[in-house]
């Protein structure tokens, strides 16, 4: 066995928690065994001033980690699933999905406990586009504003004044200790999460067998499961941060349920559907629900989105 570990990660609080995390349960359980973390700076990090959908999207706090991993400079990454794009390099693989944390979209406010108390004309922060368009037709009202940042500015700006509510992901809250600034919840039904929102996603070359199986401890096989559907609804959609979909799937014992979204950048176009399938085949229901979706005006928004025919 290897003596040490380099685990790539970002240099972000959220992504040196998470890395953080899984270096100890990896040193936990191998006892000798060092991870060292090396700390890389993506594309995504250095915008911090302009929407992602106008950059690029899915992919920009990746790329850099992957290619470092590709030179062989380091040996895995940890990755918020959520900006894994649907494609991954060829040498690379997903090799292990640890369990998921809470995948629901959490709403923070100083004066008010849900998106229903907010007044009319309320400014509410949030840099997906995915959640603007879920909250413009569930609040077509309200005034949402972009919101980039780090986690620290994103609060301040919400204490200060600047925005009445800020909406994020529940999950990076939980992770970093700020469980108790949230005031809410958004149920699935009022906000379809991103796809594997609150999953993380553990990248190492094909090749390195070795490391793959000294990692399989941490595979939670029902998050492998869902992500693994939610990823092939993304992948089929060519989805990425320019289009708002939304995708959470479930295990219940034997069966897999898939519910998925395809909206309008405003919000006024809405198609969701629910489906079931075989636990076995998460891949098949997720491009079937995909392509239900399609078949019900998903097609026709994806392709002003897109500028194109998408069928």
């Amino acid at each position: 066995m290897r003596a040490t570990i380099r685990l790539g990660t970002r240099k972000s609080l959220l992504a040196l928690t998470q890395s953080t995390m899984i270096k100890d349960l990896i040193e936990k359980r191998h006892p000798g065994l060092k991870v060292e973390l090396v700390k890389i700076v993506t594309k995504g990090d250095k915008i911090t001033d302009v929407p992602l959908a106008m950059v690029g999207g899915k992919g920009l706090f990746v790329k850099e980690i992957e290619e470092a991993m590709m030179r062989r400079e380091i040996d895995m990454a940890v990755h918020s699933m959520k900006d894994m794009p649907a494609e991954l390099p060829e040498e690379l693989i997903l090799g292990v999905v640890p369990k998921r944390e809470d995948p629901r979209d959490a709403f923070l406010a100083v004066r008010y406990s849900s998106v229903h108390e907010l007044p009319k004309g309320a400014r509410v922060g949030t840099s997906s586009l995915r959640r603007k368009a879920q909250l413009a037709h569930l609040r077509a009202d309200l005034d949402i504003r972009d919101l980039r940042g780090n986690l620290d500015t994103r609060l301040r700006k919400l204490d200060e004044g600047e925005y009445e509510a800020v909406i994020l992901a529940a999950a990076g809250l939980n992770r970093l200790g700020f469980t108790d600034r949230i005031t809410g919840y958004f149920s699935v039904e009022e906000m379809l999460p991103s796809v594997a929102q609150g999953a993380l996603g553990i990248e190492v070359r094909k090749d390195d067998r070795e490391l793959r199986e000294d990692l399989a401890f941490l595979d939670d096989p029902d998050t492998a499961v869902t992500v693994r559907a939610e990823r092939a609804f993304l992948q089929r959609l060519e989805g990425g941060c320019q289009v708002p979909l939304g995708c959470f799937a479930q295990v219940r014992g034997a069966e897999l349920t898939v519910t998925g979204l395809i909206a309008s950048v405003d919000g006024t176009q809405v198609v969701r559907k629910t489906t079931s399938g075989k636990v076995g085949a998460p891949e098949e229901s997720g491009r079937g629900l995909a392509e239900d979706l399609l078949a019900m005006g998903g097609a026709a928004i994806l392709a002003k989105v897109y500028g194109r025919d998408f069928s």
